[in-house]
């Protein structure tokens, strides 16, 4: 049976009610936000994602359909569950990631994968938290940080967190667009927060600054017209009517959340294991491009960015080097020309058809055009001629 806390309310003089204890638990343990959302149905939380499986915009993320059925509701996912505590960690970054955009030579990686893997961070909060609980109430309870299949965004809403904003990403008044998510489900029967009235108003900024529009409409993405899709989830080849708009993005990208007005309000993230890492803000797109398996692995050790792998890696620095408007960077392109991997052999002759003079590229053409065995990377070849 689940455990009612209506009688864990302020029955002695000074005795703080159970979900006002929970969240003042969360906030010792440095998380910036928390909200509890109770597990009813969401029909209409459903319907939008049963329509976003159905148009096929989940592109090679095939873990949602396969999953589709858990995602609908979470008590499909832990049936005696009856409450989600809802938690978030604030991750405003000190760098302004649209400046990154004008150094065309280095590589911007989004801000939340420039410290340690967020899922270890937060993860370990969570675990802190669930344990403090589980003592207190001898309840049950599971945590979640974006590995199962668990609508995180409509629950913090629904917990009063904040709102989905036009972006689709969860927007709020204290910490902006920068929040990482995260939930302890639980038996227990807790009183449910408010939900978080929509603040977004008439501004359109997260939909007019997206490179490839992305947006179709307020609230609603395309995911496979999305930078941080194509760079991070997308399994092939980049179509070329992408690789213009990625500029020198090469893993993720913060346009949409940057631009949000609400994050004026929110303080720079105060968790030392989420602060950028040096080496990562500004890195040379030539060394990036140099990396081999064991040494993108070594750079990467702790970080999201490892998850992509290396090939995935080095296909986007490519595209960011076509982009770069500097000729010197052919020389690099041209070393991966004869790299093991095809994404790598076929971005390295895109970005040689945007650097090399015509004559430079069809004099490297007639020599490793006539070698290349994969069909995508000859098209390529003879794309660019």
């Amino acid at each position: 049976m689940p455990i009612s806390t209506s009688d864990s309310t302020a029955s002695a003089a000074g005795h703080l009610p159970l979900e006002s204890r929970i969240k003042a638990e969360a906030r010792a343990l440095g998380l910036a936000a928390a909200g509890i959302a109770r597990l009813d149905d969401d029909p209409e939380t459903a319907r939008r994602f049963d329509g976003f499986i159905a148009a096929d915009l989940h592109g090679d993320m095939d873990w949602l359909s396969r999953t589709a059925a858990r995602r609908r509701s979470a008590r499909a996912l832990w049936p005696e569950a009856e409450s989600a505590i809802m938690v978030g960690l604030n991750y405003r970054p000190e760098v302004d990631p649209m400046q990154r955009l004008d150094h065309a030579a280095c590589g911007v990686i989004s801000v939340y994968a420039l410290g340690r893997d967020y899922h270890d961070v937060l993860k370990s909060k969570l675990r802190q938290l669930a344990g403090w609980l589980a003592r207190t109430t001898s309840s049950e309870v599971k945590i979640f940080v974006d590995t199962a299949p668990l609508m995180e965004k409509p629950l913090a809403a629904k917990a009063g967190i904040g709102w989905q904003g036009k972006h689709t990403n969860l927007v709020s008044r204290e910490l902006g667009s920068w929040t990482f998510l995260g939930a302890v489900l639980t038996t227990l029967v807790l009183e449910p927060d408010p939900p978080h009235e929509d603040r977004c108003g008439r501004c359109r900024a997260c939909l007019d600054i997206c490179p490839t529009a992305a947006f179709p409409a307020p609230y609603r993405l395309d995911p496979r017209r999305c930078i941080s899709y194509l760079t991070i989830e997308h399994k092939g080849h980049i179509d070329r009517q992408f690789r213009k708009a990625m500029g020198n993005r090469i893993y993720g990208c913060d346009d949409c959340l940057a631009v949000c007005p609400w994050n004026k309000f929110a303080c720079v993230a105060a968790e030392a294991r989420i602060k950028a890492r040096d080496d990562l803000v500004s890195p040379r797109l030539e060394q990036l491009a140099a990396l081999d398996d064991a040494a993108f692995r070594a750079l990467f050790a702790g970080s999201p960015v490892k998850r992509t792998g290396r090939d995935r890696f080095v296909r986007n620095v490519l595209i960011a080097i076509g982009n770069s408007n500097e000729p010197r960077l052919a020389g690099t392109a041209a070393q991966l020309l004869d790299d093991r991997s095809p994404l790598v052999r076929a971005m390295a002759v895109w970005a040689l058809s945007q650097l090399c003079t015509r004559e430079s590229f069809a004099e490297l053409a007639a020599v490793h055009l006539p070698q290349e065995s994969d069909p995508a990377v000859r098209e390529e070849w003879r794309a660019a001629q």
